[in-house]
């Protein structure tokens, strides 16, 4: 087994950025980004991310991929920092891998424009699984145990607010998602996961709608 471990890559975000509550260590600059958007290693992380981590082996049974390919990819992604061994998995025989988590702030996109393609690309696949995720939820929800169901939420809501008062939000939200998702993550750590644990996901979007000028203008186009 190699034990070799490539060093999680610096990322070029400005040091200024201030870190939100729960975010990925990672920030995605031009070359995270290039290295990223391939459909493949984009399939591959997403699989990660739903079972916690894989083998190279069992990435390329569920992607009907050759184990040459998803190995060389795993280690792509490794090389950028996007995945990290499992070392609670290993076996000696073959390498677990799991995500190691990013964020994609649009502050970075403001300065440079030219990274918006790349970006989008990004963004089109999350939404697209993201779909994917809740049309599956909402086909089978009815076969699903009571207390997985009760303890579920699909909501939204609009409100006017500053952008001040947005931003309060979303850091305290951001703090509630941290607070939980570390205590389970500590408990499964300490004692193993339950017989009745599932991975969870949470999305979280804050965003502004078209501001009253942008909507003005849409009316007077029509």
């Amino acid at each position: 087994m190699d034990e070799h471990k490539t060093p999680r890559p610096r990322s070029s975000a400005p040091d200024d950025l201030e870190k939100l509550p729960g975010e990925a260590d990672l920030q995605m600059d031009s070359k995270t980004m290039k290295a990223f958007a391939h459909p493949l290693r984009m399939a591959m992380y997403s699989y990660l991310s739903d079972k916690g981590s894989a083998t190279a082996t069992q990435l390329a049974k569920h992607l009907d991929e050759s184990t040459g390919q998803t190995s060389y990819h795993l280690r792509q992604l490794e090389k950028h920092g996007l995945v990290e061994e499992d070392p609670d998995r290993g076996t000696g025989r073959e390498r677990w891998w799991k995500p190691a988590g990013f964020s994609l702030r649009a502050e970075l996109l403001k300065g440079d424009p030219s990274q918006m393609p790349v970006a989008q690309a990004l963004w089109q696949h999350q939404m697209q699984e993201r779909f994917q995720t809740l049309r599956r939820w909402m086909t089978n929800v009815t076969e699903e145990p009571q207390h997985w169901i009760e303890s579920s939420v699909d909501s939204n809501s609009t409100s006017t607010m500053s952008a001040e008062e947005m931003r309060a939000m979303r850091d305290e939200l951001m703090e509630v998602i941290e607070r939980h998702t570390d205590a389970s993550e500590a408990r499964v750590k300490a004692s193993g996961p339950g017989d009745d644990d599932r991975r969870a996901r949470v999305y979280l979007s804050v965003l502004p709608l078209p501001s009253p000028v942008d909507s003005r203008e849409d009316a007077e186009g029509d």
